[in-house]
């Protein structure tokens, strides 16, 4: 459905290091980074997209949407327990501390964060314990 996803950030070496963990927890694969553009992106092993893009905005300053947000799949829920400890860790906010949601479904378990740029992460696991 995507070829890619990208969000903006004002530091992209401050974003850089809070992504980059987050990503090897997911087992999501750096395809690129050149600091010098500055951006970077990360997809899944073996497939060419969608790739997650982290970069400067190409046209002015970075703000982060009101009503926009990018959740990354999460093979079990210890995976997004870790993800959102690491957001947290690295300067995130805490949006939504992990757990069910069963207004969306059963087994929905979600965690939110927003990045040191204001942007909205989610991350969750879809599956049944």
């Amino acid at each position: 459905m995507f070829s890619h996803v990208q969000i903006g950030s004002s530091d992209f070496p401050r974003a850089y290091a809070f992504y980059a963990p987050i990503m090897a927890a997911l087992k999501l694969e750096l395809r690129f980074s050149e600091p010098e553009m500055p951006w970077a992106g990360w997809q899944r092993a073996g497939q060419d997209r969608p790739i997650f893009i982290l970069g400067a905005p190409f046209e002015g300053a970075h703000h982060p949407g009101n009503g926009q947000m990018v959740a990354f799949m999460a093979a079990d829920r210890e995976t997004v327990r870790r993800c959102h400890a690491l957001a947290l860790e690295a300067g995130g906010t805490d949006a939504g501390a992990p757990g069910l949601r069963p207004h969306y479904h059963a087994d929905y378990y979600g965690a939110y964060f927003r990045d040191p740029d204001g942007n909205k992460i989610c991350v969750v696991c879809h599956a049944a314990p």
